[in-house]
């Protein structure tokens, strides 16, 4: 790189934010790293120089209790200790909070408070159709707790999701108090040039600082970066080599070099993460070994940006395919998945969508008939219970998908999260015989099953429910 391109580059600071201990781990081995991989690197990390370490929310809270037989409120507290100096973000599903459904407001404000009592500094939050009333109570409780509330936008593309669409959606969730803002690609979906327009567009309406959040799955994530950073993105999401690539984020290492180079400062002390990354390439080969890190994980796939599916859509289609002897369809499916996304509003394909709607294509597929066979969640969308389309469903297709709806089924116009009545009291009775503390009772708030049995096996050693060891994997 010769000096005069180097003093061409505006010398001005980009942040990264870390994701190796959430979405980077979630990404490539289902969220199955223990705490105790992850204590011996953080004193490294929180010395590196970091805008912040995305380290809670997501899947990591439901991993936790279902598969590593750990306490996620304990794994935030024993996080915040080990890194004092760092600001720790987690992801939060607006009024689905940590799960896959809405819950009660009263509930979405107790999760927040105790989250950032905990140790959370920054609450990055979005709702999977980018319907802004989902948000409310979240954004809400956030700053009445003392956090940044950080406000994603789900990026996808349709005929309605246009760069006015995004930047009138920015201007709004800056209107209701966001801290900051985040472009959220989470299906790897956006290219240089989209990624150039959008965040120009933004930081020309928004005065706030905005993040941009991508996966490397279809090979484009660097160059995406890269435009952003010059369209004057603030902060950029990175995961460091040991699980960077393929379905997760860029890597961190490489990316804080070529910027360096490029002008741009990430204030990013690499020989101080050093130890950190031997130590993690030793559980990235330990997960290997074992067959939890399927190497398909790491492949490019140029296919996410011809159907616009996340790639840990694409490979559990694949998977539910080739259980059921049925690859050669998988093509079909693929295909469909756009079909599917058109007739139901063009709803993004992030949790829980991404699985509503690959799950709707699979059926559609496999019986041959096109919406034959429905899941009750997809009723429940084109009845108003995930919120609001983002385009209006097919009439045809609402009518197919709701003739097996229950009698007297009725579609909503109002908040979802309306017609909940405050869960709180019922639940601490429901749990009051395992549960030590609220945070005890939060957890079953959001995963009854899996806390009921974590909290009887921590509490009764005659509680006799093993810890599960099904693979399910869970992408955002």
């Amino acid at each position: 790189m010769t000096s005069d391109v180097a003093a061409k580059a505006p010398a001005r600071h980009v942040g990264v934010c870390e994701t190796i201990l959430r979405d980077g781990q979630q990404s490539q081995i289902a969220t199955r790293m223990p705490l105790s991989d992850m204590l011996p690197v953080l004193s490294d990390m929180d010395r590196a120089g970091y805008h912040a370490l995305e380290v809670w929310g997501g899947a990591t809270f439901d991993s936790c209790l279902r598969f590593l037989n750990e306490d996620p409120w304990e794994r935030l507290r024993a996080i915040r200790e080990a890194a004092p100096n760092s600001r720790l973000q987690m992801l939060l599903r607006g009024q689905n909070l940590l799960g896959y459904r809405n819950y009660a407001d009263d509930v979405v404000r107790a999760v927040v408070a105790k989250s950032v009592e905990n140790g959370i500094d920054v609450v990055r939050v979005f709702d999977a159709l980018n319907d802004v009333r989902n948000l409310r109570t979240s954004i809400e409780a956030c700053h009445e707790a003392g956090g940044e509330c950080q406000c994603a936008l789900c990026y996808t593309t349709s005929p309605v999701h246009t760069v006015p669409y995004f930047v009138g959606l920015a201007r709004e969730l800056a209107e209701m108090g966001a801290s900051s803002l985040c472009i959220k690609d989470m299906a790897g979906t956006l290219t240089p040039a989209a990624a150039f327009e959008l965040v120009s567009g933004i930081k020309a309406e928004c005065n706030l600082p905005l993040e941009v959040h991508t996966h490397a799955t279809a090979g484009i994530a660097e160059m995406t970066l890269l435009k952003a950073v010059e369209a004057g993105a603030d902060v950029i999401d990175t995961c460091l080599s040991p699980l960077s690539g393929g379905t997760s984020q860029p890597t961190t290492e490489s990316m804080a070099i070529a910027l360096g180079e490029l002008g741009y400062d990430c204030g990013l002390d690499l020989d101080a993460l050093a130890p950190a990354v031997e130590s993690l390439n030793g559980v990235r080969n330990r997960f290997r070994a074992e067959g939890k890190l399927n190497p398909k994980v790491k492949d490019t796939n140029p296919k996410a940006l011809v159907y616009q599916v996340p790639g840990g859509m694409l490979s559990n289609l694949l998977s539910q395919l080739t259980e059921q002897g049925l690859e050669s369809r998988y093509e079909d499916v693929l295909a469909e998945v756009p079909r599917v996304r058109a007739d139901l509003g063009y709803p993004p394909l992030v949790t829980p969508l991404s699985q509503m709607v690959g799950t709707q294509a699979l059926m559609n597929v496999i019986s041959g008939e096109r919406y034959k066979l429905v899941p009750t969640e997809i009723r429940d969308y084109v009845l108003g219970r995930y919120g609001a389309a983002p385009a209006a469903i097919d009439p045809d297709v609402a009518a197919k998908v709701l003739a097996g709806a229950p009698e007297g089924a009725e579609k909503i116009t109002c908040r979802p999260a309306d017609l909940i009545e405050p869960a709180l009291p019922r639940l601490r009775e429901e749990i009051s015989q395992y549960a030590r503390s609220e945070e005890d009772v939060l957890s079953y708030a959001l995963f009854p099953k899996q806390a009921r049995d974590f909290l009887g096996r921590r509490e009764d050693p005659f509680y006799d429910v093993p810890v599960q060891t099904v693979d399910v994997t869970i992408s955002v």
